[in-house]
């Protein structure tokens, strides 16, 4: 009997981990690793500065601190000060990714 669904197919094939997980993996980690670095790093300040203005009217975007802080499910600042320990970032990172791959 075939079972046409997406996990059967991806267990089909061999594929262990899908491509939103490790995809997220991904983000995830490197936010870490910016998050590491000194106070006045140009890519601290860039993934961590908040931008002056308002926005435009309609739906706001989607942006990639707003992605850190659904999958981790706190405030940036809460993500920060969970990151300066690598072991905690990483299995916090790894528990957020085995959560992503088992709701798909």
């Amino acid at each position: 009997m075939i079972n046409s669904t997406n996990i059967s197919k991806l267990q089909e094939i061999g594929i262990k981990k899908r491509l939103s997980a490790l995809v997220q993996s991904r983000i995830l980690k490197f936010f870490g690793h910016v998050s590491r670095r000194e106070s006045d790093s140009i890519g601290r300040l860039v993934v961590q500065g908040k931008v002056e203005g308002t926005r435009g009217r309609g739906r706001s975007p989607m942006r990639w601190t707003d992605q850190i802080k659904s999958a981790v499910g706190g405030p940036l600042h809460e993500c920060t000060r969970l990151s300066a320990s690598r072991e905690k970032w990483r299995m916090l990172v790894g528990r957020v990714t085995s959560a992503l791959k088992d709701a798909s």
